[in-house]
């Protein structure tokens, strides 16, 4: 299945493919601040349909996830990270997903704020 996605103004915009098995709730500051829920997937499976060099991205903590997010709207949809075996991996904010009804998937709890 492929899903659209963005920011609320729509300066991001993207695809996404893949099917949906669960999402993730994270507690960590900056996902309980923005209401994060997360939907972790390969890079690969997400397509920029907007010019890449013009995503603003925050770091923090450790400094290894680039959490993008628009400075027009301030949604932050999607970061990118190596995933744990090293290939490069995107955890998109499901919320930004156009016309899906989150409440059909299960939802896992990871303690973001003690990592």
């Amino acid at each position: 299945m492929t899903y659209q996605g963005g920011c609320h103004c729509g300066k991001i915009s993207f695809s996404v493919t893949g099917e949906i098995a669960s999402l993730t709730e994270c507690n960590c500051s900056l996902c309980s601040k923005r209401g994060g829920l997360l939907w972790f997937i390969g890079r690969e499976q997400l397509q920029l349909q907007s010019p890449a060099g013009e995503l603003p991205t925050y770091r923090f903590n450790t400094r290894k996830i680039a959490h993008h997010f628009c400075d027009l709207c301030g949604c932050a949809p999607f970061s990118e990270a190596l995933g744990p075996d090293g290939k490069p991996g995107a955890a998109v904010n499901a919320r930004c997903l156009e016309d899906v009804d989150l409440s059909q998937f299960p939802r896992q709890q990871w303690d973001g704020r003690s990592h």
